[in-house]
């Protein structure tokens, strides 16, 4: 489902981290809002207009995107075009709203997606053992059209390589299939018409039972795959050796997600149903202990996304908020403060009111985005692109069948997307074009 671009108003006032009329809320911590945290001035900086055209304001800050524009043609910045603040700026002020429009339909629900680095591509993963990847520069025509094998109950997460020529795909089991999607064949039937290679995560002298893989990433250089499973482990596999290199006993619950902080791939974040995000440094396992922990979330912690920067990352948690974390702030041991909070299953009830006002006591994240709805499935969330927005936004799927878009830095929510009937669980920011969102309804795993 794909959502048009719409301007968020007329003309734009840049805001000094004031909040704005809107249903989500925000809680920033104290100490960091007076030490005025540099991820929150790095944002404005890299969303923010240059001095050249600051100047053009009124004496309410309104500038126009036309006057912009028109100053760019006349090169008053002396550059010739905009910078990438300025032009983050720009294209900041449009974000998905208007439509949707519907691409494909399944006759199964879509679970994961995921545009490729580049946006030419979006793959999408469906529960009935199907995979699709669609060229969006070619009127979302079919790229590719993949049948999984040996699945247990759905597709769980999937990952393009970086070169794009290798599609990862993962199941409640322990094997991770690979697929060549870089080859001519529209079709690829799982040992039909393609090798689907089967990298089997199980092959561990410490692993006793069987288990299923809720999280999957290729680094950013394409030789690994790192992996989160309910075995309460991480994993990291070798492609080029073949083989799988890592095992850590990283939690005490399912590690529900995994992501690689930086493109130096030294940095792994995690999160659990535990409650902790974790961070572990690969150059100093020998002890098998996390660098570092991070607590805050009162529930289990769903869907983690970098920032990119080896420092901040976003997670998505069952206590129905996202939070937005430095890694300078981590301590060596989790607090077990959140073994207090009232038991509660996210897949049978919606969360009690009267638990949307408790606080972690030694809660370390900067800040918390409240508004969205994560019940009964792995709901994530992202920061939005770099290139277009400077990654200003946070956006999430939601059980109430909408998109949500926050301002990182004032907190407001500034979209709330609706059509779907169902929950969305999953949902991609296309990363250069003009806004363009896709999102899909999934169900419980």
């Amino acid at each position: 489902m794909g959502y048009g671009m719409s301007r968020l108003e007329d003309e734009y006032y840049e805001p000094e981290g004031q909040n704005t009329d809107g249903s989500g809320s925000v809680q920033v911590n104290d100490e960091f809002a007076k030490l005025h945290n540099d991820i929150f001035h790095m944002t404005q900086m890299r969303s923010g207009l240059s001095e050249s055209y600051k100047s053009m304001g009124t004496n309410r800050g309104i500038i126009s995107t036309a006057k912009l524009l028109s100053r760019r043609e006349i090169d008053c910045s002396g550059k010739g075009t905009f910078s990438s603040g300025d032009r983050a700026f720009v294209l900041g002020r449009y974000v998905p709203m208007n439509g949707p429009e519907l691409l494909d339909r399944m006759n199964s629900r879509a679970y994961v997606s995921q545009f490729s680095a580049d946006g030419t591509l979006f793959v999408a993963g469906f529960q009935g053992s199907h995979i699709r990847i669609y060229d969006a520069d070619r009127g979302w025509s079919i790229h590719k059209d993949i049948h999984a094998r040996c699945l247990r109950w759905t597709i769980s997460d999937v990952s393009l390589s970086p070169d794009q020529r290798y599609l990862a795909y993962s199941s409640l089991a322990p094997i991770i299939h690979i697929v060549n999607v870089g080859n001519a064949a529209r079709e690829s039937y799982a040992n039909v018409t393609d090798i689907h290679d089967g990298l089997d995560f199980s092959q561990h002298e410490d692993v006793q039972y069987s288990f299923g893989i809720f999280s999957v990433k290729f680094s950013s250089d394409g030789r690994e795959l790192v992996a989160g499973s309910n075995d309460e482990s991480i994993y990291v596999y070798d492609l080029h050796a073949n083989k799988l290199t890592l095992r850590l006993p990283a939690h005490t619950s399912d590690v529900n997600t995994v992501a690689f902080a930086d493109e130096t791939s030294h940095l792994i974040y995690s999160g659990s149903d535990d409650t902790l995000c974790k961070v572990w440094d690969r150059r100093c396992l020998s002890t098998g202990q996390a660098a570092g922990v991070l607590t805050g979330h009162l529930h289990g912690v769903t869907h983690i996304d970098s920032r990119g920067d080896g420092r901040s990352f976003i997670s998505n948690g069952k206590d129905q908020a996202i939070k937005l974390w430095d890694v300078r702030k981590m301590t060596s041991n989790a607090d077990s403060s959140a073994d207090g909070a009232p038991t509660w299953d996210y897949r049978y009830s919606r969360y009690p009111q009267q638990h949307k006002q408790l606080k972690h006591p030694h809660d370390q994240s900067l800040a918390t985005y409240c508004g969205h709805s994560v019940l009964r499935t792995l709901i994530r969330c992202y920061f939005s692109p770099a290139y277009s927005t400077g990654q200003k936004y946070i956006y999430t799927g939601s059980y109430d069948s909408c998109v949500h878009i926050y301002d990182v830095v004032s907190g407001s929510q500034v979209a709330k997307l609706k059509w779907h009937q169902m929950a969305i669980r999953d949902c991609s920011w296309h990363p250069h074009l003009s806004p363009r969102l896709c999102a899909h309804p999934g169900t419980a795993v």
